[in-house]
Formats: C-alpha cells, sequence, structure tokens
C-alpha cells in the first residue's frame, strides 16, 4: 500500500444535542430538564424582545428573565451588564433566542461563570454549533475556542424564522456559507467535515432564494436551517482561514455589521484563495453549479439583493490599509500566502462592489494565475 496516498485525518466530534423541525421550541421545557438547569435567564436582542418573552412564557416558572440587551460583536461592556443580571436573578443558566449576537453573549457568560446554555437559533449564522467566543474590547475582536461555551442544546425550529426579514436571510445565509467554504480548505479538514460543507452550501444555495422570495414557506425555512446546521458544525470543528481573519478584522474595528459583512467579502476572499485550494473549488463547484464558484457566490448574493460592497456598509476607503495592517499582525492558516499587497487589492475590489477576479484571471499583485 502506498503511504503518500492513504487517508489521513483526525474528527472528533462536538458533543451537543440537536433538536430540528416546525414547532420544536415546545420542546424546550424538556430540553432544560435534561440539561439539570432549574432557572434560565432568556438572552435576546432588543429587535427580538418579543420573542424572547414568549420563550419566557414557555418556560415557565423557571425563566428567571428575559435580558433583550444582546450586541453585535459581545462588546465586554455588554458581557459584564448580562453577567450582573445572571447573578443578580440567580440563574444557573442561559436561553440564547435569536442569531450570533444573543449566542455569543450566552458563550460569554458561559466562558466566565461555567453556565450551561440552550440555544434556540433565528437565523442561520451557524456560531450555536460551535465552542468559539468573540469579545469585542477597545475596537478589536479577539476570539478562542473552550467547551465551556458550546450549547448543550440545540433547537431548530423553522417556523421561528418566519418573521426573518428577507435582508437579514440573505446575509445570514451568506454567512453560513463562508463556513463551508472555509472549512474546505481548512488543514484540519476532514472526509466528514468536507461532505457537511458541501452539502450545507448545497442546501443554503438552494434554498435562499425562495426564503427570500417567499418568507412563509416553511419547507424552504427548515432546508435553510438545515443547510446553516451543516455549515455551523463545519465551523465549529475546523480552523477558519483568511475570510474569517478579514471579516473579524472588520467588525471588531469599525463595528461593520456582522453579516453584511460576511457577505460582501466572502466572493473576494475565496477568489483571493481558489488557485491553491483545487479540491474546494471542485466541491463548491458541485454545490453551487459553477466553473467558478467565487464568481457563483457573488452572483448569489446579487440575486438575493444582498449588500455589495464594503463602501456600502458604512466603511471608508482609508482604512483600508489599516484593516490590511490588522489583518496581518498575527498569522493564520491559509491555503495561500497572505500579503499586504494581495489583501489591500482583495480589500479594493470588496470595498468598491466590483466582481471577485476570476479564477481564469491572473493575479497581478503575487504572480499567482
Amino acid at each position: 500500500m502506498n503511504r503518500n496516498r492513504a487517508r489521513a485525518f483526525a474528527y472528533q466530534a462536538l458533543p451537543m444535542r440537536v433538536v430540528m423541525g416546525p414547532g420544536v421550541v415546545a420542546q424546550l421545557p424538556d430540553e432544560i430538564d435534561r440539561a439539570g438547569l432549574e432557572r434560565v435567564l432568556v438572552l435576546c436582542s432588543p429587535e427580538q424582545e418579543e420573542l424572547g418573552h414568549a420563550v419566557a412564557q414557555l418556560i415557565g416558572d423557571r425563566a428567571a428573565g428575559v435580558h433583550p440587551h444582546a450586541r453585535m460583536h459581545v462588546p465586554v461592556e455588554s458581557v459584564a451588564e448580562a453577567r450582573d443580571r445572571v447573578a443578580e436573578l440567580g440563574a444557573d443558566g442561559c436561553v440564547t433566542v435569536g442569531g450570533g449576537s444573543a449566542i455569543g453573549l450566552g458563550k460569554a457568560i458561559a466562558l466566565e461563570h461555567g453556565l450551561k446554555i440552550i440555544a434556540v437559533p433565528t437565523t442561520y449564522a451557524g456560531s450555536e454549533m460551535t465552542s468559539v467566543w468573540g469579545l469585542t474590547e477597545n475596537g478589536r475582536k479577539r476570539t478562542g475556542k473552550d467547551l465551556r461555551v458550546l450549547p448543550v442544546s440545540v433547537l431548530y425550529d423553522p417556523e421561528l424564522t418566519l418573521s426573518l426579514p428577507p435582508a437579514v436571510s440573505a446575509t445570514s445565509g451568506m454567512n453560513a456559507i463562508a463556513h463551508a467554504v472555509e472549512a474546505l480548505y481548512a488543514p484540519d479538514a476532514s472526509p466528514v467535515i468536507s461532505l457537511m460543507a458541501e452539502d450545507g452550501t448545497r442546501a443554503l444555495a438552494t434554498t435562499l432564494p425562495a426564503v427570500v422570495a417567499d418568507g412563509a414557506d416553511v419547507l424552504a425555512r427548515a432546508e435553510a436551517q438545515y443547510g446553516a446546521w451543516l455549515c455551523g458544525v463545519c465551523l465549529g470543528a475546523t480552523t477558519m482561514s483568511l475570510h474569517h481573519k478579514l471579516c473579524h478584522t472588520l467588525g471588531g474595528t469599525l463595528d461593520l455589521p456582522h453579516a453584511d459583512t460576511h457577505t460582501v467579502v466572502l466572493p473576494h476572499a475565496l477568489a483571493y484563495n481558489q488557485p491553491s485550494a483545487p479540491e474546494a473549488v471542485a466541491a463548491l463547484g458541485r454545490a453551487l453549479g459553477g466553473a467558478d464558484p467565487a464568481v457563483a457566490l457573488w452572483e448569489l448574493a446579487r440575486k438575493l439583493g444582498a449588500p455589495g460592497s464594503l463602501r456600502e456598509l458604512g466603511m471608508k476607503e482609508a482604512a483600508i490599509d489599516r484593516i490590511v495592517e490588522l489583518a496581518l499582525a498575527a498569522p493564520y492558516a491559509n491555503p495561500r500566502e497572505v500579503t499586504a499587497e494581495g489583501l489591500t487589492r482583495l480589500l479594493r475590489r470588496a470595498w468598491a462592489g466590483e466582481p471577485p477576479t476570476p479564477l481564469t484571471e491572473p493575479d497581478t499583485t503575487t504572480g499567482v494565475p
């Protein structure tokens, strides 16, 4: 046997229970019992406060209260406020309702106090499937991994996503696809994760247009949640690369909207890496039905009516050099060498809203075809 051609990889499943389907939020009390919790604080953003109170009512006497103050990028000030609320109410766990802001806040509390989290996602961000946490302090976002922040249960109920606006559905779904894209060329990729990444991308790319066209389509919403779950597993199981590094830098430094930033940057970051990731290109080509996945994702975002440029999100052109400097400050895994020239070129195209450099176009910045 030729050892050079043998499969060699490591895969470790994360300890988590997933319940999926229309109406499964009604099983939340059972999941609280399963986790051994007695008083839980419901965490949500201000936009999801009404749903947060509805979930608290469903939980009944075991709901310690509702804290509707989750904020994008999880600033340390909001974590301190939530931490004090947990202590005041004597909560022994949290139920996070909403998207990445609420889940991120719950993770931050779990990281500091070891409280168990039960997640009820209402977007497609996927962070509920990971042990990744993130905090923003003094304009910089730092992230890490810790199993203490992993939710013990996740309830995916498509009926809770019916009120998600088309624009948020679109960018949240593109954010999820970004996790799968980077998992396909991650240094710790495995055949299991690659299969999940390809099918997660396929599920979201094929159903997001239907979700945006008709928000009441429960079947499309359910398939999108299935795709988001797979993409979230990919995020939790592998090391993210250039795309996520750029988005964390843009979000933490400039306070740009999280999912919108992922949507704009993804096609450009993928185009940058495609020459060095042929297996990822092949898998994404199958999932997206195109020879150039970066262009296919850019066209999908246009079809969904999603933002097309960093300028549209409020970024000033003068900030490009600063973002490049910060993104290069700490080394990270990436299939292609990351250079200041390459990042500058990438960010200028993303800022201006230009299409990503096609796979067949020579990269005149680095000389890589």
